[in-house]
């Protein structure tokens, strides 16, 4: 059985840290699974595995634990910019920027009454309870990546070899963190009196009244002699609205329309547009009816058939700047993206991964097909390459020295924030660069939770040889306070705001404070007592600048306040 030993006390051996990493990941993933009040702490318990693991001495090479931490943490966060990107510039539009302000003010306020408890509870003059402080600050919001970002602005400050177990402080802090985001937000709900019955009837009748920009089909009969002659683009002109004709019955006979076909009375034409244009073009074109065009389209052979986009060549290129209709002869009347079903307005910008809805004779339907790739196994391939360039451009931006006056080393945006914001802007902006940036949903989620699971993991094996000493023995239980009053004041104080100050609905509120927090779970509860999508809103609405700003900011505290 020596082998068997030796595997598990031979720290520097690979096949020891492989086991290692392999049971604290598998444990503290099924441990994170146990519901205490409905409420679990998911992959995250994988640091408290590892901080056992550590303190039993079930341990390996500091220089391989430094590595896989670094690297876990940079797949995390890049995978996180890219989900974010291609969203993080809209969220700011329809309401959101009064969103993102109150999100921005609860990031302030944890910020204050961190100090604020730091020089109520704490020796100032102690030079390791700041940075404790920083960590327990990131358990209490329950954000990992600030935490990663944290610890590594320490690393680049203290370079003469000072570590700090800010950790524990995290670990300290993250349980009653995720309790507290729930209780607080409740709280909310009992001090502004709110009935949730009501909020769900107001979430009802808003989702009604507002039509955004999802597709609308409808058929017409052309009764306004001023169009009768005209073309349809001359018509769209002259609306300023985007309209799609798939479909035109001329005489008992159907077609499908270009842009230069004339519109003729008692025409019916079937129209795809923006909802909330609809009652605009059915008032100036003619009254809806009801057709069926079933046995007319069969003799012409016209069909309807979704595309999806798979070819590079097409990646970027503008719906307005390909003759689909003129060239091709069909019409394309929606596009669907990650789920969501968009209006095909000649402005889109078309991305790996979209999903036409395609009109027209099956011939010219399937030469369409063909130009767009439609390989649906194509996209379960991720693409690496756009991932790796990202990352090298994200360290060597994160790496650039930033001069401040007063500040004792240059600013650097490190291994978190660099390849955050290169992620963020190739979400958005890759298309031009001719970068393909999409990747499933899974397996987005994967990378994250791989490169998550190895930061978390490192974190609480190298944090486990010190943490009883820490936590037992030292400040533990004022972590454990403090981190509480950093969580549920912000809350509090802008939640009653938001809701007297603002008029947002409270399960609005309840979205905007878990995306604030980036806590799924709190997401989670929210989810169960709506009956809309107003909680999914509202998180992914701050999500993506709060996820930015609790990154930047950790090294803004270390670097600006723990390098004195």
């Amino acid at each position: 059985m020596d082998w068997l030993i030796n595997l598990f006390t031979t720290t520097d051996s690979i096949a020891h840290v492989v086991l290692l990493y392999s049971i604290v990941i598998a444990a503290g993933i099924y441990l994170g699974k146990i519901k205490i009040g409905g409420i679990s702490l998911g992959v995250t318990f994988v640091l408290f595995v590892g901080i056992f693991a550590g303190h039993i001495g079930f341990t390996g090479p500091i220089g391989i634990l430094s590595f896989l931490q670094d690297f876990g943490l940079i797949l995390f966060v890049f995978m996180i910019g890219m989900q974010v990107g291609p969203g993080f510039f809209e969220s700011f539009g329809k309401g959101g920027i009064k969103l993102n302000a109150l999100a921005a003010a609860i990031i302030l306020l944890n910020i204050v009454v961190m100090f604020g408890c730091y020089y109520i509870f704490f020796d100032t003059k102690n030079p390791d309870n700041l940075p404790m402080m920083v960590g327990t600050l990131y358990g209490a919001v329950t954000n990992t990546p600030g935490l990663g970002a944290a610890k590594e602005a320490l690393s680049s400050v203290f370079s003469s070899g000072q570590s700090f177990d800010i950790a524990s402080g995290y670990a300290c802090a993250y349980p009653l963190g995720v309790m507290g985001i729930i209780g607080a937000t409740l709280a909310i709900r009992f001090i502004c009196r709110v009935n949730i019955d009501e909020e769900n009837l107001k979430i009802k009748e808003l989702e009604q009244e507002s039509p955004d920009d999802k597709p609308h089909m409808m058929c017409l009969k052309v009764s306004n002699a001023y169009i009768a002659g005209r073309t349809l683009q001359e018509i769209t002109e002259f609306l300023n609205r985007d309209i799609v004709c798939t479909r035109l019955m001329h005489k008992g006979v159907v077609s499908v329309p270009t842009r230069n076909t004339n519109l003729e009375m008692d025409d019916e034409i079937l129209v795809v547009c923006a909802e909330a244009d609809a009652p605009a073009i059915q008032a100036f074109i003619g009254p809806a009816i009801e057709a069926n065009w079933r046995e007319e389209e069969q003799k012409q052979r016209l069909i309807s058939k979704q595309v999806v986009i798979t070819r590079e060549s097409i990646n970027g290129k503008m719906l307005g700047n390909i003759p689909f209709n003129a060239v091709y002869g069909v019409n394309i009347t929606r596009i669907t993206r990650q789920g969501m079903e968009l209006f095909a307005s000649s402005s889109h910008i078309f991305n790996i991964g979209d999903r036409l809805t395609v009109v027209g004779s099956e011939e010219n339907v399937a030469r369409v097909s063909e130009m767009m790739g439609n390989s649906e196994k194509l996209l379960n391939h991720p693409n690496f390459a756009t991932i790796f360039i990202g990352i090298l451009v994200g360290i060597l931006f994160g790496s650039l020295p930033i001069a401040i006056p007063n500040m004792p080393v240059p600013l650097k945006l490190g291994l978190a924030g660099g390849p955050l914001i290169i992620a963020i802007l190739i979400g958005r902006f890759g298309h031009r660069m001719h970068l393909i940036t999409y990747t499933t949903t899974s397996a987005n989620m994967m990378l994250r939770e791989f490169g998550l699971a190895l930061f978390l993991a490192s974190v609480g094996i190298k944090a486990g040889h010190g943490f009883w000493d820490t936590v037992v023995q030292g400040d533990g239980l004022k972590y454990v306070y403090t981190g509480f009053l950093i969580t549920v004041i912000p809350i509090l104080l802008i939640g009653f705001i938001a809701r007297k100050r603002y008029k947002f609905n409270y399960f609005t509120i309840m979205g905007m404070i878990a995306g604030s927090y980036t806590d799924p779970p709190a997401l989670a509860y929210a989810n169960s007592v709506c009956v809309g999508e107003a909680p999914a809103i509202g998180y992914s609405t701050v999500y993506p600048l709060t996820m930015f700003l609790r990154i930047l900011t950790a090294q803004l505290i270390v670097l600006f306040f723990c390098g004195g």
